[in-house]
C-alpha cells in the first residue's frame, strides 16, 4: 500500500489521531484516486465557519441521493467525531473507506447498500486540540475538545438545533433517511474488562416490530459477532447504584442524543462507547470491529430492516394514540453475564471520606441485573393534524429540516381545536445546554374556537415523518420543543394592575363573576397563610377573572385538529 493511503493513525505509533486538516486532505486525495468508489464533498459550514464534509461509498459508482433513494437502496450511516476527544471512530472510518477503495472484495460485499459517512462532525471542537480535556482517558497523544465553538455539546443538540452544525446534520439525515446509524464515542465511568460497550436505540421506545427485531435479532447478532472478532461487548455500563455489581440500566436516549433522534425517523441507531481506560490502539481496533459487524448485519438483513421501517412509518396514519414518554421498568430486570472487577471503598487521601476503587487483580464473571425494559408511561390521543401558527418560526424550521410535510392555511378562518392550557412548569435551576430546560410540566386539555390565519401551517399525521412531529410538538415529550423553551413567551402574562386601584375593582369582579368567586373561595380555603399577602390575593383574582383574561397566556400555541 502506498504511503499516501496510510492514515495518520497508521503512519504514527498507533497512539495518534488525525487532525482536521489531515483528515479532509486525505479524503480528498482518496476521492480523486477512486472516483468510481467514493464521492466526498462539503455539505455545510459550522458555527465557526469551518466546512463540514460527508462522503458516500457505492459499489456501482452511483452517488446521487435522489437516484439511490428512488431505487430503494439501503443506507448505512457512520457518524464520527461528534466529541473529537473520542476519536477512534474518526481514524477507523478513514481506514474502512480506504479498504473499500483498494479491496474489490470489500467493496463488492456492500452489494446494493450505500455507506454514508461524516468523517468528523464537530469540526469546531476538532480544532481545539490538546491532551488535557479527557481527564481519565488512555491516549491518543493529542485530540480535540468535546464542545463546539459556542460551547455546546452537539450530542445534546439534535432536536433543539441551536447550532448551525446540528442544522446541517438534520437536513443531511432527513434527506438520506438511513436505515441504520452508528455514531462513534468513548465512555467514561466504571472499570471493567470490556473494551467495547454499546448503547442502542431503546427497543421499547423504537417500538413495534422494528423494536422487537432490534432486541431479539440484531442485538444478539452484534454481540455474537463481536465475540467472534475477539472483542467481547457488553451493554453500556450505566450502574443503577455505585458499581456494576448491583446491576446496569439501558440508557434511555431521548431525542437530544443521536440514537434518540434517529428513532424519530424510525432508524436503528447505535452509539458504541469504547472504554476510556483501555489503550487507544485497542479502542481503535474494537471500534473498527463494531462498525464492520453492524455494517455486515445491515447488508445481510437490509430487506427485513427496510420492510419494518416502512411498516412503522405507514402505521402513523392509523394510530389512535401516541407514546411520548418512557420510563424504566424497575420491577422486571433481565440479566447479563458480566465480566467485572471487585469494587470496594477505602479512605481517601484527600479528605475525610471513603472513595470507590476497583481491584483489577480480582476479576469476576457473573450474572447481573440488566434493566432493559422501558414501557411508555405517557400516551396522548392522536389528532388528525396539528396547527402551528406561522409566527412560531423556530418550530416550523425544524419540522422543515426534518422533512415533515406541512400544508398552508389558504384563507383566514375560525376552527374548533383542542389545545393545552399550561397549569404549571418547573425548570431546572441552572442553564442546561443554553436553555432553562422544563423538567416538570402540568397540562389541562381544553377545547375552543381559534382564529387561523392564511399562511399558518397544518401538520397532518398521515405521513412518514409523523413521529418527529408528535414527539417535538407534544409538550410532554421527553425533548419537545416546549421543554426546550421554544414557546416560553406564552408563560408570561403581559398586562398588570395597580394594587391600590384594583383592590376595589377586585371586589366588584367577585360580585359580578360567580365562577371567579367560587374559585377564590376554594383558593382561600387551601391557602390560609396567603390571605395576609395582598399581592397573592390580587394576583389570583386578576389571573382567574373572565373580564381581563388573556387567551394567549399559558395557552400552548400549537393546536390539535381531531
Amino acid at each position: 500500500m502506498s504511503t499516501e493511503l496510510l492514515t495518520p493513525y497508521e503512519q504514527g505509533n498507533l497512539n495518534q489521531t488525525t487532525t482536521h486538516a489531515q483528515c479532509i486532505a486525505w479524503y480528498d486525495t482518496l476521492a480523486r484516486l477512486y472516483p468510481g468508489v467514493l464521492r466526498f464533498e462539503q455539505v455545510g459550514v459550522s458555527d465557526a465557519g469551518v466546512p463540514i464534509h460527508a462522503g458516500v461509498v457505492s459499489s456501482d459508482g452511483v452517488f446521487a441521493r435522489a437516484e439511490i433513494k428512488a431505487a430503494g437502496r439501503p443506507v448505512f450511516f457512520n457518524n464520527n467525531g461528534i466529541h473529537p476527544g473520542e476519536p477512534e471512530g474518526v481514524d477507523g472510518c478513514m481506514a474502512l473507506v480506504r479498504d473499500f477503495c483498494t479491496q474489490p472484495e470489500r467493496l463488492a460485499a456492500l452489494g446494493k447498500t450505500v455507506f454514508l459517512f461524516i468523517p468528523l462532525y464537530n469540526v469546531d471542537g476538532s480544532l481545539n486540540r490538546a491532551d488535557t480535556s479527557r481527564v481519565n482517558q488512555d491516549g491518543p497523544e493529542q485530540f480535540g475538545f468535546r464542545a463546539m465553538s459556542r460551547h455546546l455539546d452537539l450530542n445534546r443538540d439534535f432536536v433543539k438545533c441551536d447550532s448551525l452544525t446540528a442544522r446541517v446534520f438534520n437536513r443531511l439525515f432527513s434527506d438520506w433517511d438511513p436505515d441504520v446509524m452508528v455514531d462513534t464515542h468513548t465512555s467514561n465511568g466504571a472499570d471493567y474488562s470490556y473494551t467495547m460497550t454499546l448503547i442502542h436505540t431503546q427497543p421499547d421506545k423504537l417500538g413495534g416490530e422494528l423494536g422487537a427485531f432490534l432486541r431479539e435479532t440484531m442485538l444478539p447478532a452484534l454481540y455474537a459477532g463481536m465475540e467472534q472478532r475477539g472483542w467481547p461487548t457488553c451493554p453500556y455500563v450505566n450502574p443503577v447504584k455505585d458499581s456494576p455489581d448491583h446491576g446496569i440500566a439501558d440508557f434511555l436516549e431521548t431525542a437530544r442524543f443521536s440514537t434518540g433522534y434517529a428513532a424519530l425517523h424510525h432508524t436503528i441507531g447505535f452509539m458504541p462507547e469504547t472504554h476510556m481506560l483501555k489503550p487507544f490502539r485497542d479502542r481503535y481496533e474494537s471500534m473498527r470491529a463494531l462498525v464492520d459487524t453492524a455494517l455486515a448485519f445491515t447488508v445481510a438483513n437490509a430487506d427485513r430492516i427496510q420492510a419494518l421501517r416502512r411498516a412503522a412509518k405507514a402505521a402513523s396514519g392509523t394510530r389512535r394514540e401516541w407514546p411520548v414518554h418512557w420510563a424504566m421498568d424497575e420491577a422486571n430486570p433481565d440479566s447479563f453475564r458480566f465480566k467485572g472487577y471487585e469494587a470496594g471503598y477505602k479512605p481517601s487521601v484527600l479528605g475525610n471520606y471513603a472513595r470507590l476503587w476497583y481491584d483489577r487483580s480480582k476479576p469476576w464473571e457473573r450474572d447481573i441485573a440488566w434493566y432493559n425494559r422501558f414501557p411508555a408511561d405517557i400516551h396522548v390521543p392522536a389528532p388528525r393534524a396539528y396547527v402551528v401558527p406561522q409566527q412560531w418560526v423556530e418550530a416550523i424550521e425544524r419540522l422543515q429540516w426534518n422533512g415533515v410535510r406541512m400544508e398552508r392555511v389558504e384563507a383566514d378562518r375560525v376552527e374548533e381545536v383542542d389545545y393545552y392550557h399550561i397549569v404549571s412548569v418547573i425548570s431546572r435551576p441552572n442553564a442546561y445546554e443554553g436553555h432553562m430546560f422544563h423538567d416538570d410540566v402540568v397540562l389541562e386539555r381544553r377545547r375552543a374556537r381559534v382564529a387561523l390565519r392564511a399562511g399558518d401551517f397544518i401538520v397532518p399525521l398521515d405521513q412518514d415523518n409523523a413521529r418527529y412531529a408528535v414527539e417535538t410538538l407534544e409538550p410532554l415529550g421527553h425533548d419537545s420543543f416546549f421543554r426546550w423553551g421554544f414557546f416560553n413567551s406564552v408563560l408570561e402574562k403581559k398586562e398588570a394592575y395597580s394594587d391600590y386601584v384594583f383592590e376595589d375593582h377586585a371586589a366588584e369582579l367577585l360580585n359580578d363573576e360567580p365562577v371567579l368567586a367560587a374559585k377564590f373561595g376554594a383558593w382561600k380555603a387551601a391557602n390560609p397563610a396567603l390571605l395576609g399577602n395582598q399581592e397573592a390575593v390580587l394576583d389570583f383574582i386578576f389571573a382567574n377573572c373572565a373580564r381581563y383574561h388573556e387567551p394567549e397566556w399559558r395557552r400552548y400555541p400549537v393546536f390539535m385538529i381531531a
